[in-house]
């Protein structure tokens, strides 16, 4: 399975350290870890991903893959800045957002267009116009997070 990790660069240490257990945890059960290949969650996700024997792959904004950071098996240069965050998204099967600003608010509409389940750990929480819950699950681990892109990747 391909799981994305989605959020900040910077981060700051709680989403750092939530990012590096859910890489670890992506790892640990043999999926493939997706990032945006730069720093701050996707920095520490791969960094997780790769001490627990994973593969990374990084889908990178700029034309070269001298941005990724040292933890990317697999950079992917787009040349097309933020619009790289539709091919993180689908290129991922499930999605886990940690913390982030507006880039990581982008990547979860895109992913709730394109019927991804998202995770949330620390992240956004909305509603629509209506007041309806927007469905970002939160969750208070990685394990549980992991658990609920197995589930819910696979329906």
């Amino acid at each position: 399975m391909r799981i994305g990790v989605i959020g900040g660069d910077p981060c700051s240490e709680q989403d750092g350290l939530r990012a590096f257990e859910a890489g670890r945890e992506i790892a640990r059960r043999g999926h493939l870890l997706i990032t945006g290949g730069r720093g701050g969650v996707m920095r520490e996700a791969c960094r997780g991903a790769r001490e627990a024997g994973g593969t990374t792959i990084g889908i990178l904004p700029g034309d070269d893959d001298s941005e990724a950071n040292e933890f990317v098996d697999i950079p992917v240069v787009t040349g097309l800045g933020h619009v790289r965050n539709a091919i993180v998204v689908r290129t991922s099967e499930a999605l886990i957002a940690i913390g982030g600003r507006y880039g990581t608010l982008s990547e979860i509409a895109f992913a709730l267009i394109h019927n991804k389940p998202v995770a949330g750990l620390g992240t956004w929480q909305l509603t629509d116009p209506a007041g309806q819950f927007v469905p970002v699950i939160p969750f208070e681990t990685a394990a549980e997070a992991v658990d609920y892109c197995e589930q819910f990747a696979k329906e």
